[in-house]
């Protein structure tokens, strides 16, 4: 709903820090519970749709081994915002569970950051936003197609040119420029820290271990060539099922502009209703993104809480109520109604490939 009246932006956000102070402390029984038993019922739905006897129980295998990998991939996100010398031993059992596994370490991740900037949300310089609302629709339809080869990208990333890379060093800087971050805006291109080198080497050599494991199982035994087919496909649901979810984490109409945060507020969403759609894609606090946005460090045990105080403080003509819709369907028929609405030569997107 529309805001009646002017709102200080530094007082507003003052006002809603007071309700919510005592919920940022993490809770690592929680943090540790959920990891284990997400990855656990991940590995076990994997291990059932390879070697189950039917086609039914492959199936059930593979749709709950997506979907628990999903969820235990999406604490990726909540290691970013902690402090590094938090739960460092979480983070580790992270990357041994899913991280390596998956072929995506956390490390990868460390550009997440500057989507909570001012100068960088919502404009080229940020990794996670694209404006498909401010586009024609066929740049949303080319971002869905992606889907099936970021799996293909992954394996190529680590198991070919991250050791290439090693040995030849322009291929190591444009490696580290241009393919050491995880981002949905694919013209966003910036170094990878140097402060995260020692780091980054690690986990490429972890990954490509994983990966020349799966050739040596291949060349000596058991593993089969359509194995790899299997694991193309449940790792593509797996991401798949985030790459379809981030649709509705933003409007997606900002044209490449600086925001405030306020308005960085008001661009996300939260996804209100409690469906069993919203409980499936939208895990660990990922329904409460326009929250997220406003507190990024809020873990993500105590979101429910936090938004209830919000709404229940602030009422129905809040700036924080503009962020919230009742479900999925919703948000992404208005990112694709604008995007039916704009021509080609108003295509935000096109003025973000000038600019890269």
């Amino acid at each position: 709903m529309p805001t009646t009246k002017p709102v200080d932006e530094r007082l507003w956000i003052k006002e809603a820090h007071q309700l919510v102070k005592d919920l940022f402390s993490r809770s690592p029984a929680l943090y540790w519970t959920d990891l284990l038993a997400s990855s656990g019922l991940a590995w076990a739905g994997t291990v059932l749709f390879f070697m189950a006897p039917t086609a039914a129980w492959q199936t059930l295998g593979f749709i709950l081994a997506g979907i628990f990998f999903y969820r235990a991939g999406t604490f990726m996100h909540e290691i970013i915002h902690m402090p590094r010398d938090e739960m460092p031993w979480f983070k580790r059992a992270w990357n041994v569970f899913i991280g390596v596994p998956l072929l995506m370490p956390w490390v990868l991740y460390r550009n997440h950051i500057e989507h909570h900037s001012r100068l960088h949300f919502g404009t080229p310089r940020d990794g996670e936003y694209l404006p498909l609302a401010s586009a024609p629709l066929k740049e949303t339809l080319k971002y869905m197609v992606q889907i099936p080869i970021l799996p293909l990208l992954a394996l190529a990333r680590f198991g070919l040119v991250g050791p290439l890379s090693w040995l030849v060093p322009p291929l190591r800087r444009w490696l580290l420029s241009n393919g050491t971050a995880y981002v949905s805006n694919p013209y966003y291109k910036k170094r990878f820290s140097e402060r995260e080198m020692g780091h980054l080497r690690i986990v490429e050599v972890l990954c490509f271990s994983w990966v020349m494991a799966w050739v040596a199982m291949t060349v000596f035994g058991p593993v089969e060539l359509y194995h790899w087919l299997m694991a193309w496909a449940l790792h593509a649901w797996t991401l798949g099922l985030n790459w379809v979810r981030n649709l509705a984490a933003h409007s997606y109409s900002n044209r490449g502009e600086p925001m405030s945060h306020l308005k960085q507020l008001e661009d996300s969403v939260n996804i209100t209703g409690q469906t069993w759609l919203t409980v499936w894609l939208f895990p660990v606090g990922l329904r409460y993104h326009a929250l997220h946005h406003l507190f990024p460090g809020l873990p993500y045990h105590n979101m429910g809480e936090a938004h209830r105080r919000l709404v229940q403080h602030f009422g129905p003509d809040s700036p924080y109520e503009k962020a919230n819709y009742s479900n999925y369907f919703a948000v992404v028929a208005t990112l694709f109604s604008s995007a039916r609405r704009t021509p080609p030569e108003d295509s935000a997107i096109a003025q973000w490939r000038a600019r890269a």
